[in-house]
């Protein structure tokens, strides 16, 4: 099991590989739905940061997926490939 610190480093690693490369993406990120539980004092636990960490790995890889097909569809109507 991965601790909270390595968790909290891999959505920094990710979210920054998005922010750098992927700067339209960047501003759908707020718009993710809180994985935080609600509650007067909400605890903040491995489980939760992993199932973040797993949401924002998802939207990056259908993103640069999408990405990718457009640009490939793009290019091949201008005849390139």
């Amino acid at each position: 099991m991965e601790t909270e610190a390595e968790m909290n480093a891999k959505i920094l690693k990710v979210t920054m590989v998005i922010r750098e490369n992927y700067p339209e993406l960047h501003l759908y990120l707020n718009e993710m739905p809180v994985t935080i539980p609600i509650d007067s004092n909400p605890e903040l636990t491995v489980k939760h940061l992993k199932k973040y960490y797993e949401s924002l790995v998802a939207i990056f890889r259908n993103y640069v997926a999408e990405h990718q097909l457009n640009y490939y569809n793009q290019r091949n109507q201008e005849g390139h490939l």
